[in-house]
C-alpha cells in the first residue's frame, strides 16, 4: 500500500544530489566476547541477512511527474546487497576503519532499492568489529535511527541476536503522517495562525543581519551572521571522518560548574577546536562561528520514521576567548537560540528551519554565499542513546559514532552520540576543501580537557573556606 512522502522527507530527497547525499549514518565499536572467534560475526550476517524488513526499509519513493510522492512497496529487497560482511587486512586499526567508512559514506543510495545500508566489517585490532549503517534522512532523523538501533541491542550478553534496525518493531507513541495535501494546507493555515510569531522572526533576522554589519552581538538565532571560511566551500564528492570520545561524567561536571548542559559542553569544546584547527591552517575568522544545531519536535515515546526537527542558528565563543569565557558565551547563545524556537508552534518552528534552509540552499546553488553570508559555519547537533551497556551476539558495545550529512553549504557536521558512559563524536567534512579531520578531533579533546581545568577553577572560587575560631 503507498503512503504518502511527508513534505519535510520530500524536502531531502528533492535537495539531493552526487556530491551531497541525504542519507545519516553511524558507527558502532563492539568488543568480542571472551573466548569467541569470527563465528560470533558470521552469525550476525546471517541472522540479519534472515530477518524481515518493516516499513518503510522495504519500500522505495516513487516521485513521478503526475501523483503525489509516495513510499511504494519494493519489488523485492536483496539483503545480499544491503547487509555486507567485510574483513580489514591484518595490522588495520580505527584509522583503517575511518578511512573505510569515508568512503562508503560518499556515495548515494540507490532510489531503485529500499534506502538503506549496512556493513559488519572485522579485522580491528583487540578483538573488536564494527558495524556501519546508513539510512536516508527522508525516512529517519538521527533520533528515530538511534531508537532503532538501540531497539535492535539487548541488555544481556547472553540473550540472542534479535532483529535488526530496519526490522525491529519500535515500540511507543506514533505520529501518523497525514497525507501531503493535507499537510501543506495545514502548514498554510499553521503559517497564516503563527504569523505574529513568523513576523517576529523575520524582523528579527532583518535586525541581526544590521547587527551583523554593525559587528554587533544580538541574541537568538542568527543565520547568515557567520564568517565566510573555507568550512563553507563547494561541497565535494569526497568526506573526511574522525572519531572523538568523552567521558560522560566529566562533561556532566563541567556542565554543572556552569550552569549548562553536555550539550553545550560539547558545543564549546568543538567551537575551541575548529577555531585551533583553522589557525593550523592560516584561517583566521574575525568573529564568533555560527553553528547550526537541530531541535527535535518529537514528543515523548514518539518514534516514527520520519523527520521532525527545526533548528536554531547561534553564534558560538569569540575567537580568542579563553575556556570559560567561550563556555559561558555558547551558554548564553543556545538558551537564547531554544527559547526562540520555543515560542513557536510545533508547525511553525518546522515553517522556520524549513525556510531558512530553503534561503541557504538557493544562494549556494546560485553560488551567492559569499554575498548574502553562509546560513552556519558548521552543524552541531546530539543524539540521546542508551544508558545503559548494550549487546550483540554476547559482544558489548563499546562506543557509537555518528557519522552525519552535508548540505547547504555547511561543510562540516559534528555529531554526538550518548551510549552508557561514553560520548562518541563523529566529524564529517568537506574533504576537498578540509582536508584530513584526524587534527580536528585533537584538538577538540585538548579543548575539552581546557573546560575540566576552567571548571575546577570556576568551582574552587565559589568554595568559601570555614571561618576559624578565635
Amino acid at each position: 500500500m503507498a503512503r504518502n512522502i511527508a513534505a519535510i522527507d520530500l524536502i531531502f530527497l528533492l535537495l539531493e544530489t552526487a556530491d551531497t547525499p541525504m542519507h545519516v549514518g553511524g558507527v558502532m565499536l563492539f568488543d568480542r566476547p571472551p573466548g569467541r572467534g569470527r563465528d560470533v560475526v558470521e552469525g550476525i550476517v546471517q541472522a540479519y541477512r534472515r530477518a524481515r524488513p518493516r516499513p518503510p526499509f522495504d519500500q522505495v519513493p516513487w516521485l513521478a511527474v503526475t501523483g503525489l510522492p509516495s513510499w511504494r512497496a519494493a519489488p523485492a529487497v536483496d539483503l545480499d546487497h544491503h547487509i555486507r560482511h567485510l574483513v580489514l587486512p591484518r595490522g588495520s586499526d580505527e584509522r583503517t576503519l575511518w578511512r573505510l567508512v569515508e568512503d562508503l559514506h560518499e556515495s548515494p543510495l540507490d532510489r531503485q532499492r529500499p534506502l538503506f545500508r549496512l556493513w559488519i566489517i572485522d579485522g580491528l585490532p583487540q578483538r573488536r568489529f564494527a558495524l556501519y549503517f546508513k539510512v536516508h534522512h527522508a525516512l529517519v532523523d538521527g533520533i528515530a535511527a538511534t531508537a532503532r538501533v538501540v531497539a535492535s541491542l539487548a541488555r544481556r550478553p547472553t540473550s540472542p541476536i534479535g532483529p535488526p534496525f530496519f526490522a525491529v518493531n519500535v515500540d511507543g507513541r506514533r505520529r501518523r503522517s497525514p497525507p501531503l495535501s493535507a499537510e501543506l494546507a495545514e502548514l498554510a493555515r499553521t503559517a497564516l495562525g503563527d504569523a505574529a510569531a513568523v513576523r517576529d522572526v523575520s524582523l528579527g533576522l532583518v535586525r541581526r543581519a544590521l547587527l551583523g554589519a554593525l559587528s554587533r552581538r544580538g541574541d537568538g538565532s542568527q543565520p547568515f551572521s557567520g564568517p565566510d571560511l573555507p568550512l563553507n566551500q563547494p561541497i565535494r564528492g569526497p568526506r573526511s571522518f574522525a572519531a572523538l570520545a568523552l567521558p560522560v561524567a566529566e562533561m556532566r561536571t563541567v556542565a554543572h560548574a556552569f550552569g549548562g548542559t553536555i550539550n553545550d559542553v560539547a558545543a564549546a569544546a568543538v567551537d575551541a577546536g575548529v577555531h585551533a584547527f583553522l589557525a593550523d591552517h592560516g584561517w583566521q575568522p574575525d568573529r564568533p562561528l555560527v553553528a547550526m544545531c537541530p531541535v527535535s519536535l518529537r514528543a515523548a515515546g514518539d518514534t516514527t520514521a520520519t523527520t521532525q526537527a527545526s533548528a536554531i542558528f547561534v553564534p558560538l565563543g569569540a575567537p580568542q576567548a579563553p575556556a570559560a569565557e567561550r563556555m559561558r558565551a555558547v551558554i548564553a547563545s543556545l538558551r537564547s537560540g531554544k527559547d526562540e524556537i520555543r515560542r513557536l508552534t510545533r508547525d511553525g518552528a518546522l515553517i522556520y528551519a524549513a525556510s531558512v534552509l530553503g534561503l541557504a540552499a538557493v544562494a549556494e546553488f546560485m553560488h551567492a554565499g559569499a554575498l548574502t553570508g553562509h546560513v552556519a559555519n558548521l552543524v552541531i547537533s546530539n543524539v540521546p542513546g542508551a544508558r545503559e551497556d548494550r549487546y550483540l551476539g554476547g559482544a558489548r558495545l563499546r562506543a557509537v559514532y555518528p557519522v552525519s550529512v552535508l548540505g547547504a553549504g555547511i561543510g562540516l557536521n559534528v555529531t554526538l552520540a550518548s551510549h552508557f558512559d561514553t560520548m562518541g563524536i563523529g566529524f564529517v567534512g568537506n574533504r576537498a576543501a578540509l582536508g584530513g579531520l584526524e587534527t580536528l578531533a585533537g584538538h577538540t579533546r585538548r579543548a575539552f580537557d581546557d573546560l575540566v581545568e576552567a571548571a575546577f577553577v570556576a568551582t574552587a572560587s565559589e568554595w568559601t573556606p570555614p571561618r576559624r575560631r578565635r
